[in-house]
């Protein structure tokens, strides 16, 4: 059986009705659940994944999550593991591919993953800025990292609404990890543009790990509706 046939023996219709609904951008969608693709992708990465990697072809949201996915997985050195990511990275086309892409790193991948997402932090693409900041927010919200992590989001702009709730997501689990780096830093002058900046706050806001002293505190420091509408670049 090959991959896309057992994907579409996989396939449940009225999911991939209600994923549809939800991945603006993820084109041809087959309605496979996640935790089955993972099953496919770790399946994978116990045989010849390299072969896989260097001659897949992904017509549709599934097969490129596998892909993805596959790579997380695979049993190599973490330099060989950012050739691969750096490859995959740019097909990179909507926020659920690259959220799900995103894992959770070994000790002995982590110092190497920090250095290497540091470029797409300033990058003009939206999904290189948005995946920079999940793997950060998966992985680097910690004392050694919080300082340098909000020097590397303050200044990002971009008009891509995925790039900038990405910041948001990850400013808001900043206060939840870190309150005592994150709070001043969104007190006194913090860089992010006004549109992003109240978007941090309600993220805030609506989690449950933030206390209710917290969230009234947070709601004073909301930047006037019109001025960051303005300042985002929405008109309406």
């Amino acid at each position: 059986m090959t991959l896309r046939e057992e994907l579409l023996a996989l396939a449940d219709p009225r999911y991939r009705e209600f994923s549809a609904s939800l991945i603006p951008g993820a084109g041809a969608m087959l309605g496979v659940r996640i935790p089955q693709l993972r099953k496919i992708a770790r399946r994978i990465a116990r045989s010849d994944w390299r072969t896989f990697l260097g001659t897949c072809t992904p017509r549709c949201f599934e097969e490129r999550l596998i892909e993805g996915f596959v790579i997380g997985y695979a049993p190599c050195p973490i330099e060989e593991k950012l050739a691969w990511v750096a490859r995959f990275v740019p097909r990179i086309d909507n926020w659920a591919v690259c959220d799900c892409f995103c894992w959770r790193l070994r000790a002995d991948e982590r110092e190497a993953m920090w250095h290497f997402i540091q470029p797409y932090f300033r990058s003009d693409a939206e999904y290189d800025i948005r995946f920079a900041v999940v793997m950060a927010l998966d992985n680097f919200i910690d004392e050694e990292h919080i300082d340098a992590l909000l020097k590397l989001l303050g200044p990002i702009r971009h008009d891509g609404y995925y790039a900038r709730m990405g910041v948001a997501w990850a400013v808001s689990v900043c206060f939840v990890k870190q309150p005592a780096k994150t709070r001043p830093w969104l007190e006194n002058d913090c860089p992010l543009d006004d549109w992003t900046f109240n978007r941090s706050l309600q993220k805030i806001r609506e989690s449950y790990r933030a206390d209710s002293a917290d969230k009234a505190a947070l709601r004073r420091l909301k930047r006037p509706a019109k001025r960051a509408a303005e300042n985002s670049g929405i008109t309406k």
